[in-house]
């Protein structure tokens, strides 16, 4: 084990894959020898060229569709889109392409294209650079959508990504692409549909999405003061969604609370709880909550950016009004 950021864990991930398997090359705009917005290549283009590591321009339905016909052809295209808004361009070669064509082709093209990129708000970036938008991506068959929340999940999510023969869209949250945890330095996968159980409780289940993970674990360490152990359950992915493991910990908690930065409507967060209702109802002792963010364009002024995002406080106090209901 040994220290490294999220960003760095993936690197780590993604230098080995290419080593080991020569289709794989990645596409972007400034991940040659720039090393990414977000240093996702750094030292990459001097290792492995720019066959491997190709500058694009900005061009986003050009690429993705480039990529689309490479993975049909044997390839195993990474494309590094920067910000998740940016690949809005492409929804055409998203949904009708490269959602479908294993479907379409009866299994017999497969489509092992790996999109990632960051979502999330914070540090001012507006409303072009700060969107999530994955329960749009969660609803469509044929994607595996990836929200990890540390650097160990980082690295074994990427490292099933980039072994993966469906078309995987790993999210990496702005406020976490630079923390730092223990990673293992051998290679290790995580499966998809895995969630993690955050921390322990008994009192309430809390279901974290990415960067409100770590928000929801320093709102529960204040509410043991007053005795409350809250468990908190993180699922790593939305599609496939670990189902299972949500309700294992409603049964023991009889209590759900569901955080989550993206906009309530049509969100996560209704999935899971809509879910839990059919297959969980009777192991509810109180209504499921939810907590998102405000269902309005992000804004520029870091005022009124950080009013619309949950924070510390504001899980503490839903947790406390679940635990009085």
């Amino acid at each position: 084990m040994r220290e490294m950021t999220f960003v760095e864990a993936t690197r780590v991930a993604l230098a080995a894959a290419m080593e080991a398997d020569p289709t794989i090359f990645v596409v972007g705009e400034g991940i040659g020898a720039r090393g990414g917005n977000f240093t996702t290549t750094l030292g990459l283009y001097e290792r492995f060229g720019p066959e491997r590591l190709r500058d694009t321009p900005i061009a986003e339905r050009g690429f993705v569709g480039m990529c689309c016909g490479a993975a049909m052809t044997g390839a195993r295209p990474v494309v590094d889109f920067m910000f998740l808004d940016f690949i809005l361009d492409a929804m055409g070669e998203l949904v009708n392409q490269i959602a479908k064509i294993q479907y379409m082709s009866s299994g017999r093209v497969k489509m092992p294209l790996l999109l990632r990129g960051c979502i999330g708000i914070g540090s001012s970036a507006a409303t072009h650079h700060s969107g999530n938008y994955y329960p749009m991506f969660a609803h469509i068959p044929g994607f595996r959508v990836v929200l990890p929340s540390t650097p160990y999940d980082a690295k074994g999510l990427f490292t099933t990504a980039l072994q993966c023969n469906d078309p995987v869209l790993f999210l990496e949250h702005r406020s976490l692409i630079f923390s730092k945890g223990e990673v293992p330095e051998e290679e290790y996968t995580i499966p998809f549909g895995q969630a993690r159980i955050a921390r322990q409780g008994e009192h309430a289940t809390v279901v974290a999405l990415a960067s409100m993970v770590p928000k929801t674990l320093e709102a529960c360490n204040q509410l043991v003061k007053d005795g409350f152990e809250i468990e908190v359950v993180d699922p790593r992915t939305v599609a496939p969604l670990d189902i299972d493991t949500i309700l294992a910990s409603v049964h023991k908690t009889g209590r759900l609370l569901i955080v989550d930065e993206d906009f309530e409507p049509c969100g996560i967060g209704a999935e899971v709880a809509a879910q839990v209702v059919d297959k969980g109802f009777d192991d509810l002792d109180a209504p499921i909550k939810r907590l998102n963010g405000a269902h309005t364009p992000t804004p520029y002024s870091p005022t009124l950016e950080g009013a619309i995002v949950p924070n510390v406080d504001s899980i503490e106090q839903a947790i406390r009004e679940l635990l009085a209901e």
